[in-house]
């Protein structure tokens, strides 16, 4: 069965990349990076209430490549 192909944002999230100045402020940079963890998070706890069970296997995965790292 193949998967629905992914959609970007709405165009109205952000506005398009011509009206952006050339060089854009800390500010605004990290009010948009806050933007993107917030709904990188609300995306992975919707992930986690669909799909518990793929998603305990991720976390699972995740903690073994950690342990891989430690000193």
């Amino acid at each position: 069965m193949p998967k629905p192909k992914r959609t970007a944002a709405p165009a109205a999230a952000e506005p398009p990349a011509e009206s952006e100045p050339a060089e854009e402020t800390p500010a605004e940079r990290r009010r948009r990076r806050a933007v993107f963890l917030r709904e990188l998070a609300e995306a992975r706890a919707l992930r986690e209430r669909v799909q518990p069970r793929r998603t305990k296997a991720m976390r699972l995965r995740q903690a073994a490549r950690m342990r891989t790292f430690r000193f």
